[in-house]
């Protein structure tokens, strides 16, 4: 995939949502059944037909950066924040904490050098600053869905949408053990389409005044949304 252009998209949330089962079921089209610990970083690849203002389908790498939630990585996975193409916050819908700490997450990555913490040296989360400094696209997944009825799924769904709301993201609700969950043509695959569609038009292309997406003739291999004001 070296002549392929590639966009790196990171995956976060608490330790034990279910982001590894996630990545797998994204990259793979199908179920992990021995999901492990994710020590560090993982990365799967995906190949992405993007149509969007071109002549024919364009073929993209997306990197999919499944990275370990656990507390004790905390100081030292900032390595994996820069690039960042866009974003995946994914928590536990039978777990309200993790939904919670998706807050942090965002927080963590906007200031990944350590710069402006809060009170009692937490990272605040500014949706604002989220919003105009970085402009990276989100998508915010649930897990679990298999594991909560229609009335929690509803009660959650609020929660997401307020978290979703701030970021301007669009969100959805999985079962990562069953592969029809993004089968071609329900609404969950289609957001999660537009999203890396949204992804690759950052990175590589822009709007002429007429609104017509058009290719960069140059991309730089060092493009991060965080510099792209």
């Amino acid at each position: 995939m070296s002549d392929i252009d590639k966009v790196r998209i990171i995956v976060v949330g608490d330790s034990g949502v279910g982001k590894t089962s996630l990545v797998h079921l994204i990259a793979n089209n199908e179920a992990l059944t021995s999901p492990g610990w994710t020590i560090g970083c993982a990365v799967e690849v995906k190949l992405h037909e993007y149509k969007e203002g071109t002549p024919s389908q364009c073929a993209y790498c997306i990197e999919l950066w499944d990275i370990g939630g656990s507390i004790s990585h905390k100081n030292t996975r900032g390595v994996f924040y820069n690039p960042v193409h866009g974003i995946i916050l994914v928590y536990d819908l039978t777990n309200r904490k993790s939904h919670e700490n998706l807050q942090q997450w965002i927080a963590e990555i906007l200031n990944k050098e350590g710069k402006d913490v809060g009170k009692g040296g937490e990272l605040e989360f500014d949706p604002e600053q989220f919003l105009g400094y970085t402009q990276i696209p989100i998508l915010v997944i649930a897990t679990k869905a298999d594991m909560v009825d229609d009335t929690q799924k509803k009660k959650s769904n609020k929660k997401i949408l307020s978290i979703a709301e701030q970021c301007g993201a669009e969100e959805i609700c999985l079962n990562c053990h069953d592969p029809k969950s993004l089968a071609a043509g329900l609404s969950d695959s289609v957001k999660l389409s537009r999203f890396f569609d949204k992804v690759i038009e950052k990175k590589f292309y822009t709007r002429d005044t007429g609104g017509i997406l058009e290719k960069r003739k140059y991309t730089s291999p060092y493009f991060s949304g965080f510099d792209n004001k």
